[in-house]
């Protein structure tokens, strides 16, 4: 019997071309971090692939592929290379706003392989990229914005951003294509994601044009980011797991002519490890099954599992790390990269504490399960 949350039969040649794509992406991915360069030629090879336009709806010439085909998908190229993974979520999700809500023009561009990059997070607005802080002026032809965003990933490949600022006081979002008033501050240094390279947008006196609005019906409704993020740190945590897995197969115990798997505790926790990953994947399976299916309960569902799943990359790659001992420490290892980019999902917003917040009230005020 196929599992409920298999992906439909039409979408599964879209998951066999990232699963083409994902050796040249995994062979890519310790130099992009080491030089903090960004994967600009496995973006272009997804695009070449057809995936970008695959996952726009059918109504503005996309493909209308399935939420549970796009998480397969975000787990392969995550676990092969995750500032891949994280700047074409960035990138699809901005995309997906603008070509669904906003002027046709938006698909024509993604078509043409134009890039996309989701500008919505303030400096002061935590995790409420949503809701954000700044107001825009009246001005002609639409509004005027000064104001900053932050970890726009892919911000310096990209052609277009979407944005948001507070109109008439109500939450607004536009297309802002790049123009001299949108202003790169190169503050990257990071200690994991190098690869993304979020940097900090000023707008300086940036006109957010009317015809450019996305006329979103409701912010909340089921999105690429919020369901695919928690595909990210699976991808991460998969790649842990095999990457000390491997570890400790082949390194021999000193003086016993053993390996580090045939130690009890590395079996245990291992067994451990792989049943949570099991877990944290068939949370996010059931977000993207829901999703499909339109129910409003799919974000919810998407937070319960971005939740988990952070916590469980952070434990596999911190569990490789006590595997790899030393030498897991050392740059030559990838067990050290799986540590440090396991760490990003869990500050991405929502963040861990603000999902255990609104989870936990949810159980507590008797309005959530």
């Amino acid at each position: 019997m196929d599992s409920p949350f298999a992906v439909p039969g039409n979408d599964r040649r879209f998951v066999a071309a990232a699963r083409d794509l994902a050796p040249q992406f995994a062979a890519r991915a310790d130099a992009h971090d080491h030089e903090a360069t960004l994967p600009v030629d496995n973006l272009t090879a997804l695009h070449a692939a057809g995936l970008d336009m695959a996952a726009m709806p059918e109504e503005r010439g996309g493909s209308g592929m399935s939420y549970q085909a796009l998480g397969e998908i975000l787990r392969i190229v995550g676990k092969a290379c995750p500032a891949t993974a994280c700047i074409w979520t960035m990138h699809l999700g901005a995309a997906q706003a603008l070509v669904s809500f906003g002027p046709p023009r938006y698909a024509d561009a993604l078509r043409a392989g134009e890039r996309f990059a989701n500008a919505l997070s303030e400096p002061s607005g935590g995790n409420r990229f949503l809701m954000p802080l700044q107001h825009a002026e009246p001005a002609d032809g639409g509004y005027v914005l000064d104001g900053a965003k932050r970890f726009v990933s892919g911000c310096e490949i990209a052609d277009h951003f979407l944005v948001n600022a507070l109109v008439d006081d109500v939450p607004a979002f536009f297309g802002v294509d790049r123009d001299d008033s949108v202003e790169m501050v190169p503050i990257w240094d990071s200690m994991g994601l190098r690869g993304t390279r979020s940097q900090l947008l000023n707008f300086r006196g940036t006109l957010l044009r009317a015809e450019n609005r996305a006329h979103m019906v409701d912010p909340l409704a089921p999105n690429i980011i919020g369901l695919g993020l928690p595909w990210l740190s699976i991808g991460i945590a998969e790649a842990a797991l095999d990457a000390l897995t491997d570890h400790a197969r082949t390194r021999i115990v000193p003086g016993t002519g053993a390996p580090v798997g045939a130690m009890q505790w590395v079996q245990f926790d291992a067994a451990d490890s792989h049943v949570k990953l099991l877990a944290a994947r068939t949370l996010a399976e059931r977000a993207m099954w829901l999703a499909d299916r339109k129910d409003p309960g799919c974000l919810p569902a998407a937070m319960e599992a971005k939740l988990y799943a952070n916590q469980v990359a952070k434990e596999i790659a911190e569990f490789g790390l006590r595997v790899g001992g030393g030498s897991g420490f050392l740059r030559t290892s990838p067990i050290q990269r799986h540590f440090r980019d396991a760490q990003a999902g869990a500050l991405m917003a929502f963040s861990v504490e603000v999902c255990r917040d609104m989870i936990g009230k949810g159980l507590m005020e008797g309005t959530g399960a």
